[in-house]
């Protein structure tokens, strides 16, 4: 679709007239932004419109000096300030207005309203700074594949208090992506002045990574599409990555009519401002500026008729019949797990040319904290990338990848740093898919060493997976001895469609896979992509033991021992996808036992096993007549050796529980 507006043919005339003059194309397409969003304002007047509305009137012109010089291909990621890159870029007028109305015939459905844009290669969300390192994946995925394509962000000044920024500039310039950060320097971040908050010079903290670093303003418009012009053409050539500072003023709200600014000087900009020149100083400007009126009065009254955008696209678990057991399959040699991941990483790696690994010292010769990719950077050179300590820009890119068609594993050292790439995964990943209304998919692993018992403390021995369950249009995974990890990652390489986080206890990488069911036991396994462990007896179950990870080593010893000592028989399930979780293999054992034994690393407090309680509850009502729970205690775990073992569940720990809960004891 052209970005100039549509012209009735009594005013093709004056359209020409006004091309000829200096920048005349730019003004006009500038005064269709400008008209859009005036009538934005009117619209959330008037009630029609939803949240909020952030106007980038005063800043037209610097979206457009970058579309101009942009190829099929490349790439925009913009932010809550973004209809005008928008509309420079696809001309959409009515997508986007009807997107902002909440429409079903908008650009992503009415879901994403104002801030939350995608068509065609353009992608806007609302949080600062968290889109840059994607657009940097996004950027790396072009440059994984060879293609000439460039990428730009836009952010705004503020942004420049966000240390994911400056991950990505050293990330950028080290690997020479083929990124473009524009700036728009409008001198406020919402209400505060620059000067309040701004340290030093814009351009000079570009430079300071290497960046090809240059400045324009949206008073010179033409002289700023040079500059554009020779950055993207730096870009391009691959000569790495530039930064574009472009000076502007935001003349209306930050949002709506929330204006503190002293009105001297906001009617000091409005004085100079080149698109109200332009239309004062052209007479031939009023004829295109009625057709502009025009069109937005017909794509306010298309979008008036258009339902509101309709619900869909949540998670709903696999299983929709009854739990289906088979016997545990014995694996063919007794490896360790370490070696079972490292073996489906290579062999997928080696079948499928999109899969690139990320993270912190993956490398050969040390292959990762927990040496998983040892070795798998010799036989892949390009696709396993060290990186910085920088956990937000490390996913934030493994999301750019994946949105562009690669299949990214990103490793996070500890799962303690999950925390450091929240944003990413809580505001990005699990949104995108359903936010765009299905034109994005994030097929993205990450995966991390969970747990203690290895007296590293409390900032590295945590358990923080449930702060990531129930994440939408996600997947948690906790891999266990008792099914072979390297198959669990071999059914995500081929099935995986979003978001997935593995976790990976730091114990298990060490423990060798179960060649043996436990004495008096049968192992069982339920027949799906990531299935549940039933461990069971042939004797009725006095006790159902609800755990996952590797905490299952733990409680395999616990239950022989309560089975030999106290004749108690105690089932285990353990389930391999924690998120989304079906609790029906779960109340199948509980309806027999009457009694549930809950055995979590983490602490217990709103984590996995409250939610499968809830479930239960909802599900089979009275099902559970006893319940008792083990967590970590509610302070942070010490480095003491064997007070760390006390104070986490063993053998021990879970043997006396389950006699308890038997017993009453």
């Amino acid at each position: 679709m052209s970005r100039i507006p549509e012209l009735t043919p009594r005013h093709v005339e004056a359209s020409q007239e006004l091309s000829a003059a200096a920048g005349g194309v730019m003004y006009a397409e500038a005064l269709l932004i400008r008209r859009f969003e005036e009538r934005l304002l009117q619209l959330f007047s008037e009630g029609q419109l939803f949240g909020t509305v952030h106007t980038c009137i005063g800043q037209e012109l610097s979206g457009l000096a970058v579309a101009r010089h942009l190829a099929p291909g490349d790439q925009v990621f913009s932010n809550h300030r973004c209809h005008g890159h928008y509309l420079a870029r696809t001309g959409d007028v009515e997508g986007l207005l009807a997107e902002i109305m909440g429409r079903v015939t908008g650009v992503c459905g009415g879901r994403g309203g104002s801030q939350h844009i995608c068509r065609d290669g353009f992608f806007s969300n609302g949080v600062q700074g968290g889109i840059v390192p994607i657009a940097a994946g996004l950027a790396l995925a072009h440059q994984q594949r060879g293609l000439a394509h460039v990428v730009v962000v836009f952010i705004g000044d503020g942004t420049l208090g966000e240390g994911v920024v400056y991950e990505t500039m050293n990330i950028a310039s080290k690997w020479r992506l083929p990124l473009c950060i524009v700036l728009e320097n409008n001198l406020y971040a919402q209400s505060t002045p620059q000067a309040e908050t701004l340290a030093g010079g814009v351009l000079e903290r570009a430079m300071a990574f290497g960046l090809h670093a240059r400045a324009g303003s949206t008073w010179q418009p033409e002289e700023l599409a040079d500059v554009v012009g020779a950055s993207l053409d730096h870009v391009r050539s691959g000569r790495g990555p530039a930064f574009v500072k472009i000076d502007t003023y935001r003349l209306m709200a930050h949002s709506k009519g929330d204006d503190d600014r002293d009105r001297a000087e906001v009617e000091a900009y409005w004085a100079k401002d080149p698109v109200a020149l332009f239309l004062s100083q052209h007479a031939q400007a009023q004829a295109l500026d009625a057709d502009i009126r025009d069109r937005l009065d017909r794509a306010v009254a298309t979008a008036r008729q258009a339902p509101f955008s309709t619900a869909g696209g949540g998670d709903v678990p696999e299983r929709i019949a009854d739990p289906v057991w088979v016997s545990a399959s014995r694996p063919r040699e007794r490896a360790r797990v370490v070696e079972t991941l490292r073996a489906s990483f290579d062999r997928n790696m080696a079948r499928d040319a999109r899969i690139v690994l990320l993270g912190e010292d993956i490398r050969s010769p040390y292959g990762g904290a927990f040496k998983v990719t040892r070795g798998l950077s010799d036989r892949h050179p390009a696709r396993v990338l060290n990186t910085p300590i920088s956990e937000a820009a490390i996913v934030g890119l493994g999301i750019g990848l994946a949105m562009n068609g690669l299949r990214p594993v990103c490793e996070i050292m500890f799962g303690d740093f999950l925390t450091l790439a929240a944003d990413q995964i809580i505001n990005h990943a699990s949104k995108f898919p359903y936010m765009y209304n299905g034109q994005v998919q994030v097929p993205l692993i990450v995966r991390t060493p969970m747990g203690g018992k290895r007296g590293y403390g409390p900032t590295h021995s945590q358990s923080l997976e449930k702060h990531f369950l129930g994440l939408p249009q996600t997947q948690v995974l906790a891999i266990h001895h008792r099914y072979d990890p390297g198959r669990v990652y071999d059914e995500l390489f081929d099935t995986l469609d979003r978001f997935a986080l593995v976790i990976e206890n730091k114990l298990l990488y060490a423990q060798r896979l179960a060649e043996h069911d436990p004495d008096g036991f049968v192992v069982e396994h339920t027949a799906e992509r990531f299935p549940v462990t039933r461990i069971r007896s042939d004797l009725p179950p006095d006790v159902t033991v609800l755990c996952y990870g590797g905490m299952l080593v733990e409680v395999e010893q616990a239950i022989e021992t309560v089975f030999d000592q106290e004749e108690i028989v105690a089932e285990v399930i353990c389930p391999v996808q924690l998120y989304p979780f079906d609790c029906r293999p779960v109340v199948e054992s509980v309806r027999a036992s009457g009694r549930l034994l809950i055995v979590e690393e983490g602490m217990g407090f709103s984590a996995f096993g409250a939610e499968v309680v809830a479930q239960i509850v909802e599900a089979r009502p009275g099902a559970i007549r006893h319940l008792k729970r083990l967590s970590a205690p509610p302070h942070p775990l010490p480095s003491c050796g064997p007070l760390e073992a006390a104070l986490l569940a063993g053998p021990a720990s879970i043997h006396s529980a389950i006699v308890e809960i038997v017993r009453g004891a």
